[in-house]
C-alpha cells in the first residue's frame, strides 16, 4: 500500500466514523449517565465490535450476507432487536431524586457490561459489514500481499475509531456537568432511549437494495 493511498483511507475513515450512529449515540448516553469512567469500556468495546466486523467483512462474511438474503435478515434483526432492549433500558434507567451534586453519586455498571453492549451494537450492525466489504477495495493495492494491507487497514481505522469514540465520550462527559436537573436528565435518557429504539426499528426494517 502507497502512503498516497493510506492517506486517503485514512481521511475517508476520519469523515465516516465521525457520523453519529448506534454506536456513538449508545458511548454518548453511557458518557450522560455514568461519566468518563465508562469511556474505556465503552471504547474498548467499540474497538473489538469494529474488529470483528472489518476482519469478518474482508474474510468474506459481507460477501456472504450480501448474496444470502437469509443471513442479512438474521443478523439484522438480532443487532435491531438488541438496540431496541439497550434503547428500553435507557428509557427506563432511574435518575436518582433531586439535583446532582459536584461529586455525582450515580449507581454503579459495570465495565464488562457496558464492554459488552458497544461491543454488540457495533459488531450486529449488518449495515457495517457490508460498508466496509463495499469500502475498503478502494484501497487495497492487488499487486500488494493482502495479508499486510490488511493489517494496516484495520489497525488505522480502529485507531480512529477508538479516537472518535474516546472524544465523543468526553465531549458528552463534559456537557454532563450542565445537566443537573432530575427533569433534564430524564429527558436526556428517554430521547436517547427513543433514538436507540428508532434505531433498532430501522435495522430490522432496513431492506437491502438489489443490484
Amino acid at each position: 500500500m502507497s502512503f498516497e493511498l493510506w492517506i486517503a483511507f485514512v481521511a475517508a475513515s476520519a469523515v465516516l466514523v465521525a457520523i453519529p450512529g448506534p454506536t456513538i449515540l449508545l458511548v454518548v448516553s453511557y458518557a450522560l449517565g455514568h461519566g468518563r469512567r465508562t469511556a474505556a469500556a465503552t471504547v474498548t468495546g467499540v474497538v473489538l465490535g469494529d474488529f470483528v466486523a472489518m476482519t469478518a467483512s474482508m474474510l468474506g462474511v459481507g460477501a456472504l450476507l450480501m448474496a444470502s438474503a437469509d443471513a442479512y435478515a438474521i443478523l439484522r434483526i438480532i443487532g435491531g432487536a438488541y438496540l431496541v432492549y439497550l434503547g428500553i433500558r435507557l428509557w427506563r434507567a432511574p435518575v436518582g431524586d433531586g439535583p446532582l451534586a459536584d461529586n455525582d453519586n450515580l449507581p454503579e455498571e459495570k465495565p464488562l457490561r457496558i464492554l459488552g453492549h458497544a461491543f454488540v451494537v457495533t459488531a450486529l450492525n449488518p449495515k457495517s459489514l457490508i460498508f466496509f466489504v463495499a469500502f475498503l477495495p478502494q484501497f487495497i493495492d492487488p499487486a500488494r500481499p493482502f495479508p499486510l494491507q490488511m493489517a494496516i487497514l484495520e489497525v488505522t481505522f480502529l485507531t480512529i475509531a477508538a479516537a472518535n469514540a474516546l472524544a465523543y465520550a468526553l465531549i458528552a462527559e463534559k456537557a454532563r456537568a450542565y445537566i443537573r436537573r432530575k427533569a433534564v436528565r430524564k429527558a436526556i435518557n428517554r430521547t436517547g432511549g427513543t433514538l436507540l429504539i428508532s434505531a433498532g426499528a430501522v435495522t430490522a426494517g432496513y431492506r437491502r437494495i438489489a443490484a
